[in-house]
């Protein structure tokens, strides 16, 4: 996956040396809100973090170990959202996702995630994919319960952010549980339509 088109406005894309500039932008002008979560907003100070980071990326995706692609609405970037790596043997994946501020509340979020989930399930042919989250990170965890995750776990004080110990919360999603919940909501649809 290069490039995916979700709608009308939406797509994902690998991101790019090109990107590092934009990217650094959103992440600056969206810092407090999404270090309140995660750790990189801190660790990104400048332009040339944002480049490692997508040389980072690239290398990852050339080892076939996962990759992190743009989210672009209306042809600007309003997020970023990845495999955080590929364990080929147990055929799983975590996604992990962020946006910026300007672009919250537009069902971005779980529509790339949605994008991922089918890459992973019907390209890759793997077997799982994980979503963890924050525990207090409600805006977070509800992608993946609405996209019909288990909750299997908690990790009690998994991190340590802004002072504060954060516990996680895992989620997981085996491939019949996708087919099954997509099956399902065809099912719906044609019945609606009837």
């Amino acid at each position: 996956m290069y490039k995916a088109k979700i709608d009308s406005q939406t797509y994902l894309a690998i991101l790019e040396p090109r990107h590092a500039d934009e990217l650094y932008t959103l992440i600056d002008n969206s810092r407090e809100r999404i270090g309140q979560w995660l750790a990189f907003p801190s660790q990104t100070n400048q332009v040339q973090d944002t480049h490692s980071f997508i040389q980072s990326s690239l290398k990852r995706l050339a080892e076939n170990n996962g990759y992190w692609a743009g989210v672009w609405y209306k042809d600007e970037i309003a997020g970023s959202i990845g495999f955080l790596y590929i364990d080929w043997e147990a055929r799983k994946t975590e996604i992990g996702y962020w946006l910026g501020d300007a672009f919250t509340g537009k069902g971005l979020a779980a529509k790339s995630v949605t994008q991922l989930i089918e890459h992973a399930f019907n390209d890759l042919d793997l077997r799982k994919v994980e979503i963890n989250a924050a525990s207090k990170n409600f805006k977070s965890r509800s992608i993946p319960e609405r996209l019909g995750f288990t909750q299997e776990g908690v990790i009690r004080s998994y991190e340590y952010l802004n002072n504060e110990f954060h516990d996680r919360v895992i989620y997981g999603l085996l491939k019949e549980e996708w087919k099954n919940r997509k099956s399902h909501e065809v099912c719906e649809l044609t019945h609606d339509q009837t």
